[in-house]
């Protein structure tokens, strides 16, 4: 397995998990709270924005992995099956897991705000823009 791929299953891994925090905050929602679940009555989940401030968070920032997942997984598959690799690959694969990390942990915490996240989400779309490149100088 090439660093990229692993860099890309760790992120799938992380991506798959990211439900937990928000199923948690769903489940600990206070009794009789607009949030709350009533018993038994999974046909409709509660507005995202009725939750306490983290738990929306949390719902967003795994919306906002998966937006950016896609197209970097697409990216490091195609460059694997045109055999590209290079150094600037592996660090772009790896700084876009860190980023993404970084990006989450920052947006469900509230510890990221304006301009961090923005700026995070960037930096994750430009190593994107780094592997595309490199498939087209390599590809």
């Amino acid at each position: 397995m090439t660093s990229e791929l692993l860099a890309l299953s760790v992120l799938a891994v992380f991506a798959a998990t990211m439900w937990l925090p928000f199923i948690i905050g769903v489940n600990t929602a206070a009794p009789g709270s607009p949030a709350a679940i009533r018993s038994g009555d999974f046909t409709r989940p509660a507005d995202p924005g009725l939750h306490r401030p983290w738990v929306h968070r949390a719902w967003r920032a795994h919306l906002n992995l998966l937006e950016q997942a896609m197209p970097f997984a697409v990216l490091l598959l195609t460059a694997h099956i045109l055999g590209v690799s290079s150094a600037a690959t592996v660090w772009a694969a790896w700084i876009f897991l860190a980023l993404r990390l970084a990006h989450a942990l920052g947006m469900i915490t509230g510890i990221a705000g304006f301009p961090a996240r923005p700026i995070l989400f960037t930096a994750a779309w430009a190593c994107c823009v780094v592997i595309f490149v490199e498939i087209l100088r390599l590809g």
